[in-house]
């Protein structure tokens, strides 16, 4: 087999890779809607727990932890953010 036949075959490789990993990523959502805005946005399992533990801090009034949750949210996952939290 040439280098070129084994680089396709390894980028192919790669890319099952990645759908596979993409394929799950989509099958493990959950839609989430903003009370205020009734708009909605779907994140992933991390995304939700870090949105929920963002509410909690908000709810128990420590700023200081929603901020930096906030902050992290909003690399994240940026439509989400601005749809769900700003």
């Amino acid at each position: 087999m040439s280098d070129i036949n084994k680089m396709k075959a390894l980028t192919k490789d790669f890319e099952n890779l990645l759908n596979e990993d993409y394929k799950e990523q989509m099958q493990t959502r959950i839609k989430v809607t903003n009370p205020f805005s009734g708009q909605s946005a779907m994140l992933t399992e991390e995304e939700n727990k870090l949105y929920l533990s963002i509410k909690l801090a908000e709810l128990e009034e420590r700023y200081e932890t929603m901020q930096k949750q906030l902050s992290k949210f909003s690399r994240l996952n940026p439509k989400a953010y601005m749809t769900l939290l700003d």
